[in-house]
């Protein structure tokens, strides 16, 4: 094996085990800064020895006896070595080795320990998000930015000034009492989102999508719902991840491109995770996570999609709009209406956002504009418009596919 063969497999595994791998260091340290630290002191380890000896047949597992032992040459450096030996000894005892099959309903996640303990309320919103994105879902800075859409510095700091809160205020490893968990609900629910987002369409990288990621929100999402079976945008959240999973097959062509909403083959949806997201509906109320799940179902209820209710769909984005408004929620609001009621109406109302500071870098908007600006039989600004957004995003897969509609503008 080469060293940049290497690389490719540990960033692999890296990708796949690291939310696992700290979760599971946290609750045998008690600290996530200190878990990530043994975890990234493992990854230099597979680093250098992986070129040597190839991969291990079981990498996460590898990784997690790599974190320990520097966990335990860590204690055996303090005064208080013995007691902490033994702790590690009773936890080497109970665990084992990374499962992504462990039982959904089981509360006694590490996942959502992790989650919780990151969304604790000594910390910011933002830096509750932020952290959990890095530690559970394995997302660099830049990542995580590019999902807020705020400089990559910005984000850097919120983790590094998250850590040393948590560090500072003690705060321990667990999921929360009853009583506790409703302050902390709110930046949960929005960490799994944006990390099924980021697997669902990668921002970077070569892979339009990261199954793995889509996988572990989905599965927090429903244990979230197990654990607080009364809040009803928990279900909302698992209707919307539900139905947006059961696409998952179909969004990818035969050599790994993107396939575009109105293009996919309807018969490769996974019928089982629809008929589960409308169930979770029915528990669902009327937030944004609730409302963007209604707006899923019609999508999921159109045979083909010419069938879709794009009306009904443009008034679900209006009433997001008064509870969680942002300038996405209008630019997405201004698809639907071009949709429903023709390009010109979605065009001028697109229009309006050209000039929003918060989507000055995204690269949606000029895509949108370029597929508008294309219905209307304006096929040179379209090229424009796809070029501009080809040289936004950072994803390989979506570049190619920006790329191909320019050029299908002729």
């Amino acid at each position: 094996m080469t060293a940049s063969d290497a690389r490719r497999a540990v960033e692999a595994v890296w990708r796949i085990e690291s939310a696992r791998l700290i979760a599971g260091l946290a609750r045998m340290v008690r600290d996530v800064g200190t878990a990530e630290e043994l975890a990234q002191d493992a990854l230099v380890s597979a680093l250098e020895q992986w070129p040597e000896t190839g991969i291990p047949r079981n990498p996460g597992a590898w990784l997690m006896t790599a974190a320990k032992n520097r966990a335990v040459d860590q204690i055996r450096r303090r005064q208080n070595y013995q007691r902490k030996l033994e702790e590690i000894g009773r936890g080497q005892e109970q665990d084992h080795a990374p499962d992504a099959g462990s039982a959904v309903g089981d509360i006694d996640d590490d996942l959502l320990r992790l989650v919780f303990t990151a969304c604790h309320p000594v910390l910011s919103t933002e830096a509750q998000v932020a952290l959990t994105l890095r530690m559970l879902g394995g997302l660099t800075t830049d990542e995580i930015a590019r999902a807020f859409l705020v400089p990559e510095s910005t984000v850097a700091q919120r983790i590094v000034r998250a850590k040393k809160t948590l560090a500072k205020a003690n705060v321990p490893f667990e999921v929360p009492a009853e009583n506790e968990r409703d302050a902390r609900l709110a930046s949960v629910l929005g960490v799994i989102y944006l990390i099924f987002n980021e697997g669902y369409s990668a921002t970077a990288g070569d892979d339009w999508m990261r199954p793995a990621l889509c996988a572990d929100a989905l599965r927090l999402a429903r244990v979230l719902a197990g654990l607080m079976p009364r809040e009803p945008e928990v279900h909302g959240l698992v209707a919307l991840l539900e139905i947006q999973a059961s696409r998952s097959r179909a969004r990818i062509g035969p050599n790994g491109e993107p396939v575009l909403l109105m293009e996919q083959n309807r018969a490769r949806w996974d019928q089982l995770l629809i008929r589960r997201g409308l169930a979770a509906l029915e528990k669902a109320g009327g937030g944004p996570y609730s409302l963007q799940a209604r707006i899923a179902a019609c999508h999921a209820r159109a045979r083909t999609p010419e069938e879709t209710d794009w009306t009904l769909i443009a008034g679900f984005y209006e009433a997001l709009a008064l509870v969680a408004p942002s300038p996405i929620v209008a630019l997405n609001h201004a698809v639907a209406i071009g949709m429903a009621f023709g390009p010109e109406v979605g065009l001028e109302l697109v229009d309006e956002l050209v000039d929003e500071p918060a989507l000055k870098g995204y690269h949606l908007l000029p895509s949108v504009r370029g597929d508008l600006l294309a219905k209307l039989g304006r096929p040179a600004e379209a090229r424009e418009e796809f070029e501009r957004a080809a040289a936004m995003t950072r994803n390989e897969r979506e570049r190619t596919l920006l790329l191909d509609r320019a050029a299908a503008c002729g």
